[in-house]
């Protein structure tokens, strides 16, 4: 007698892809990513050119489970020769992220004051810029790097009298550097919150080094966004959020990824590898195999391979010394711009 034999289906496990970039997770669907319901896309360069930006703006609820982000506006600067010695291109990244700063500064707060644009100056605005990361540990410590490049004017009220930045047409710009859970034995937000109260600032500026799913994003990729930021998610470590909601004052973050994860790298190195066995008869049927799996499908089998042996593994170029130097006094210079 035939015995039927009942198999069970077992499911993939799944794996998050991990990136902080919206135009990365944007990119993530088929298509060009603005058929996404609830999510609007914008591309257009400056900059003769050398200098891409991304507007994804997450309109609806529908819009942020898709993307796994917060409702509001992702800003991504691409530019390709950050990585590179040359002043009078940084000096123009600068300019572009002042621009964009000023505009997404302004939006902000004019839903915060009710304000006209007219009626509304940044320079009447009291501004904590917060650095976070490990100074100690190269690719997180742009955050830091930034306040170290930074000029902080608050200082000057307390000296030399409450209305000294305004009569000499300054900003009131103040800064800090919590360092990390590891070192302070407090969350970032439960300094940030502290800072808050004491110094009633109207606005956050929050730098930090993100994780990103390119290897060409490293260091030549800014993201700003309305919607604060969540230290630590693109690389699985998630800490409490600074957002409006959890801080009580409007949040505009800066990002530069500084990091990619090892799945990733291996991922377009197996790309690379797929073009070169569908050229071969001989090994064309191996290339069409990997080909047939879809992006997502293809990471997960590779992380699948990779984690086991070697865990979470993220890498950094080998120049990010001097990469967050340069990216540091780039992200000071364009908050510069934007403040005075």
């Amino acid at each position: 007698m035939l015995m039927s034999k009942k198999t069970e289906k077992t499911e993939m496990p799944v794996f998050e892809i991990r990136t902080d970039l919206a135009v990365e997770q944007r990119e993530s669907f088929p298509g060009d990513g603005g058929e996404i319901s609830g999510v609007s896309l914008r591309e257009w360069c400056e900059g003769k050119g050398q200098i891409k930006l991304t507007e994804v703006k997450i309109l609806d609820e529908h819009g942020a489970a898709a993307m796994g982000k917060p409702q509001g506006t992702y800003l991504t600067l691409e530019a390709d020769q950050l990585a590179e010695k040359d002043e009078d291109y940084h000096g123009e990244v600068s300019a572009e992220l002042a621009e964009q700063l000023k505009q997404l500064m302004k939006s902000l707060m004019k839903k915060e004051k009710r304000a006209s644009d007219e009626s509304l100056s940044l320079k009447n605005l009291n501004i904590l810029v917060v650095g976070l990361g490990n100074p100690s540990v190269t690719p997180d410590a742009l955050g830091p790097k930034v306040l170290g490049n930074l000029e902080v004017t608050r200082h000057l009220n307390q000296q030399y009298g409450g209305d000294f930045c305004q009569k000499h047409k300054l900003p009131v710009l103040s800064g800090i550097i919590p360092g990390v859970m590891a070192q302070t034995g407090m969350e970032t937000a439960e300094i940030v919150k502290g800072v808050i109260r004491e110094t009633n600032p109207d606005l956050l500026i929050v730098i930090d080094a993100l994780a990103a799913r390119s290897i060409r994003r490293v260091g030549a990729t800014m993201q700003l966004a309305d919607t604060g930021i969540h230290p630590g998610s693109g690389v699985g470590n998630h800490r409490h959020s600074l957002t409006r909601e959890s801080l009580g004052i409007p949040v505009v973050a800066i990002g530069v990824p500084t990091v990619v994860g090892a799945a990733a790298i291996v991922q377009d190195t197996v790309n690379a590898m797929i073009l070169a066995l569908t050229i071969d008869e001989g090994t064309k049927g191996m290339g069409d195999y990997i080909q047939d799996l879809s992006p997502d499908e293809q990471y997960r089998l590779i992380s699948e391979l990779l984690e086991p042996e070697f865990g979470s593994l993220y890498v950094t170029p080998p120049n990010i010394d001097e990469m967050i130097g340069q990216l540091s006094f780039t992200i000071s210079e364009g908050i510069h711009e934007a403040m005075y």
